[in-house]
């Protein structure tokens, strides 16, 4: 029997980020092996229509992406903590515990406690995973991360949602507390944060995009290593390629061409002193 979810607001990007997910581990050719993400869909009861197209490669190169940073990081540090901050439905835990890097780090979902909720009903219970049912922003939550072998904080999709002085205090504080530790972060450009703001960003004629009040392109978020005590190097990393020529021509050349900068999404790894 399906379970029903009823989320709102940006909680509710949980299921359009997971629906994409899937249909891409659906495909033959597809970009992600996910198998836990097409698990949840089969097993929530929501009108996944609402969202419009979502047999799009964006948001599984997203994910890929953050779990190849994670990985990276486990590999030198194999007792770390990730934490997960705003985690949704992600299902990166269950693809990084497949994925050659062995079975000592621990996971701390950090999100909001109807999302919390709906992990809890329906994802497997794992021993190394544990859950704080609140805020990013109440930092409660940095006193359950035992830092001793390695700290990785994942922002994924959620700074942009975030009012600018609470994403940059975020930063700020997550550096002071963990140092020797890293966090990763995606974000839109300005215009992008900007338009979305204006209400402009439809996927459906049922669907919205909720508002986004903060972007940073790549340069901006270079800065970073001389505005926020505690950051000691700042890394802008590339997406990895996703399906087709075209795209893949496409991201390179946003990548390497600077006068693209102020236009294309940051994906942003900072390493904490």
């Amino acid at each position: 029997m399906k379970v029903n979810v009823d989320l709102s607001g940006v909680s509710e990007t949980a299921l359009l980020t997971l629906q994409v997910r899937a249909h891409e581990a659906r495909r033959p050719d597809g970009i992600i092996d996910d198998p836990m993400a097409v698990t949840l869909v089969d097993s929530i009861e929501f009108d996944f229509a609402k969202f419009g197209y979502t047999r799009r490669q964006d948001m599984a190169v997203r994910a890929l992406a953050f779990d190849r940073a994670t990985r990276d990081y486990l590999r030198g540090h194999p007792s770390a903590t990730v934490v997960a901050l705003a985690e949704g439905l992600q299902t990166s835990f269950y693809r990084l515990d497949d994925g050659a890097v062995g079975h000592q780090f621990r996971w701390l979902t950090v999100d909001l406690p109807p999302v919390a909720q709906v992990r809890e009903r329906l994802l497997p219970s794992v021993d190394r995973v544990s859950v704080c049912a609140q805020s990013a922003l109440d930092y409660s939550w940095m006193d359950r991360v035992d830092a001793g072998d390695g700290v990785f904080i994942t922002a994924e999709g959620l700074l942009m949602y975030l009012e600018p002085d609470d994403a940059m205090g975020l930063i700020t504080e997550c550096a002071r507390r963990f140092p020797g530790g890293r966090m990763m972060f995606d974000l839109p450009p300005s215009w992008f944060a900007a338009l979305a703001r204006r209400g402009g960003l439809w996927t459906s004629t049922r669907y919205r995009v909720p508002a986004m009040p903060f972007g940073m392109s790549p340069s901006e978020a270079a800065t970073l290593v001389d505005r926020v005590p505690g950051v000691r190097a700042v890394h802008d990393v590339p997406y990895p390629k996703g399906r087709g020529r075209v795209l893949n021509a496409v991201m390179g050349a946003m990548q390497h061409i600077p006068l693209l900068d102020p236009v294309r999404p940051s994906l942003t790894l900072l390493e904490f002193g």
